[in-house]
């Protein structure tokens, strides 16, 4: 049903970058028309242009969804294109970091349905997850349409409140550099102990790669396959005495670093 209204009203792009272009392959692979998309980009990928999609062209009158796909600091700049489609029947979903609804609305009109969504970057792979939340003019089928176009690129989930948008920025949407952070730290720390550094970084990468499959996978919560791993005195409870040291290991590093992230997205909210 999502696919049919997109094909019969058409959607607008206002970005296309990384998240943008990731979202945008992952519909033209579920059987979205490309002719039936339109995307406002001032710098197109090659990529972009060998999709077949309308790029820098008029818009549709009244088209079924526009995601606004642009960096932040860009959105005063872009958003003014949108406003003739604001008020009506398009529903607005936005994957910017930092831009409340209220600052759509006071763009867009205050009857504009506008829905925020926090997606993070294994989107492009297929794996990424989305939350969502919708203001008082996004309906349950504008929600509806939002989360089963989202699902293209990983799984949704949808918030309560707006509020709870930074603290899944700061866990989910900044997350993955923190796993990254953690392969890189992960291979050094084996070259520290004798690893040639390419076999260190394999070793990582598969490690943190699997775990996390794992985790997603298992019938266990993460708690209990730590435990699995653990044997009593054995080499993965003496690391664990380090990493899990209430006052310098990873429960007091990890929340410092996810609040810092959270109070920086309020920051950019304001």
């Amino acid at each position: 049903m999502a696919l049919e209204q997109i094909e019969q009203r058409g959607m607008v792009l206002l970005g296309c970058g990384k998240m943008g272009s990731a979202m945008l392959a992952g519909w033209l692979k579920g059987g979205l028309s490309p002719s039936s998309v339109y995307v406002l980009d001032p710098y197109p990928s090659d990529w972009l242009k060998t999709t077949g999609v309308h790029i820098n062209t008029a818009l549709p009158d009244a088209p079924a969804l526009a995601l606004i796909a642009v960096k932040p600091q860009m959105m005063g700049e872009a958003l003014p294109s949108m406003q003739a489609l604001g008020n009506g029947d398009t529903v607005f979903l936005s994957v910017a970091a930092g831009t409340s609804i209220a600052t759509f609305q006071a763009a867009l009109g205050e009857d504009s349905p506008i829905i925020r969504a926090m997606p993070n970057t294994p989107a492009a792979i297929g794996r990424g997850i989305t939350a969502i939340v919708g203001n008082s003019r996004a309906t349950a089928a504008h929600m509806d349409l939002a989360d089963v176009l989202l699902q293209a690129v990983g799984q949704v989930v949808r918030l309560t409140d707006e509020g709870q948008i930074d603290a899944v920025t700061a866990v989910s949407g900044s997350g993955p550099a923190y796993v990254f952070h953690l392969v890189e730290t992960l291979a050094a720390a084996g070259v520290a102990e004798g690893l040639p550094a390419d076999l260190s970084m394999a070793l990582a990468k598969a490690t943190v790669g699997g775990a996390g499959q794992l985790a997603e996978d298992a019938d266990d919560d993460p708690s209990q396959l730590r435990v699995n791993v653990t044997s009593p005195n054995g080499t993965t409870q003496a690391a664990l005495d380090v990493l899990m040291d209430p006052d310098t290991g990873f429960p007091p590093l990890l929340r410092r670093a996810v609040k810092a992230a959270a109070d920086r997205g309020r920051e950019l909210g304001k």
